[in-house]
Parts: C-alpha cells; sequence; structure tokens
C-alpha cells in the first residue's frame, strides 16, 4: 500500500522510513516523554525498530496508521500522530507523540485535526476516539482542541484513561479550523 503524506500549514506528516529509527529512538529516550504510556521506560533500540515495522504493517492490514511527524520546512522527526485500529474496542484512536521541544505550539493539536480528518473523508470512519492518562491534561487538551469530547473514564492498554470521541457527523461543527484550512495538500 502507497502510504500517503499529509501537509498542514505547518507539519508533514509522512511514512515512517528505516532512516527514522535513530530519530525517533532519541525522542522517545527524552526525560519523562513517556510518563503518561503504559510503558513508560525509554525504549531499546531494537523495541523502536519494532514499533516502526508495527505502524509499516498496521498501514497494510488497515489502510492507515500513525505517521512520522516532521516541521514542513524541515527534514527532520519530531515525532508521530495518525490513526490505530483498536481490536479489543473495534474503535479506531488517534494519537500523538512529540519531542519535548516541540511541545506547547499547537502542532500536536495541528497534527490531531488533519489525521481526524483524513479519518472522515477518506476512510469515511463515523467515529474516532482518544485515550489519555487522567493527570495528562495537556493532551486531553490537544483532543479538545481537535474536536474530540470527553465521553467517560475507561480502561485501556492495562490503566485507566479518559476516553474522547467525535463523530464525523458532527466535526465540522467544532471550534477547529475548516477542513480545507488543515490539509493544504494530500500526495
Amino acid at each position: 500500500m502507497k502510504i500517503p503524506t499529509l501537509t498542514t500549514a505547518r507539519l508533514t506528516l509522512r511514512p515512517f522510513a528505516e532512516a527514522d529509527v535513530d530519530p525517533l529512538h532519541c525522542i522517545l529516550q527524552e526525560e519523562g516523554i513517556l510518563r503518561y504510556f503504559p510503558k513508560s521506560d525509554p525504549p531499546e533500540r531494537e523495541r523502536v525498530e519494532r514499533l516502526i515495522a508495527h505502524h509499516l504493517t498496521h498501514w497494510e492490514e488497515h489502510g492507515y496508521g500513525r505517521w512520522a511527524v516532521e516541521p514542513r520546512a524541515e527534514n527532520r522527526l519530531i515525532g508521530w500522530c495518525g490513526l490505530e485500529y483498536l481490536p479489543e474496542t473495534g474503535e479506531t484512536e488517534v494519537g500523538y507523540l512529540l519531542s519535548k521541544a516541540f511541545w506547547g505550539r499547537g502542532l500536536a493539536t495541528e497534527g490531531t485535526q488533519a489525521s481526524v480528518q483524513y479519518g472522515f473523508e477518506h476512510l469515511k470512519l463515523e467515529t474516532i476516539i482518544g485515550i489519555t492518562h487522567p493527570e495528562n491534561v495537556a493532551s486531553q487538551r490537544v483532543l479538545e482542541k481537535a474536536g474530540l469530547s470527553f465521553t467517560n473514564r475507561a480502561h485501556h492498554f492495562g490503566m485507566d484513561c479518559f476516553r474522547y470521541a467525535v463523530e464525523r457527523a458532527s466535526f465540522g461543527l467544532t471550534e477547529h479550523p475548516p477542513p480545507s484550512q488543515i490539509l493544504a495538500t494530500l500526495k
């Protein structure tokens, strides 16, 4: 499957490549970056190789997945963003992780909006969910700005979480920019 590349005003969401292993490994070593993830210990390089392979396989199996994220004007990996099928619930989750150097700039929200829009417009998904640790207020705010709303407490990935969701029918009615402003190009 040819994985599409999305561009937003400030980001390029592109397919992962083998060359992304070392930069992603470095990002995942940043202190506290995995604080709210089920496995909060920084991974070994081999685990990062498996993670990237999983992302690529997920695209093959489901027709969507997670992208490598770069600033639009640079050829530098800063994290990942995209959609993941959750076999435990049969739902599709939007997720993201950016290097701490890029926190607080609205980039996670921008990537999340583009991912959700792609899921609704190109995949015709009916619902997309987001899952956050109850203490991860910044991630909850990203989901809210991207148009998702809190639905309930849930248990995912072996931990208690907050579950957010957005329906395709209501996606254009939230406070985020109109879809034409989010997705600059789809290659």
